[in-house]
């Protein structure tokens, strides 16, 4: 039952992330990966949210686990993104802005899920 509940969740979250990013491309620069950016400091709040709800409290079935935490937000993160933009940066000639982009991104993502830890944990 775990297998395809990680199915469900990840098929969800991979269409999820596509719809996401498609629409911050739209309105951002190419020249920043603001898409990627945007959700993987998403899905780390997300994940946030979900530890206390989920692991903490189980205030959700255990197979919420599965389904939510490791399909759907495995899928809608992807740290193989991050490290493709980071790559793409440097190897262009954006040295500094790769390195912007990835200290960005791993602060903000711990922010983010430390943030929403600390919050749900209060309500």
């Amino acid at each position: 039952m775990n297998w395809l509940a990680v199915a469900i969740g990840g098929a969800l979250g991979s269409v999820a992330r596509y719809a996401l990013s498609s629409w911050i491309f739209d309105i951002t620069s190419h020249k920043f990966p603001y898409a990627t950016l945007i959700v993987n400091v998403a899905g780390s709040f997300v994940m946030g949210i979900l530890f206390v709800v989920v692991v903490e409290r189980a205030a959700l079935p255990a197979e919420m686990r599965s389904l939510l935490m490791i399909g759907f937000i495995g899928a809608f993160t992807t740290f193989s993104a991050f490290s493709l933009d980071a790559l793409g940066l440097w190897q262009n000639g954006h040295v500094l802005m790769s390195v912007i982009y990835m200290i960005t991104t791993v602060i903000l993502c711990l922010v983010a899920i430390s943030t929403a830890i600390w919050l749900t944990r209060l309500m």
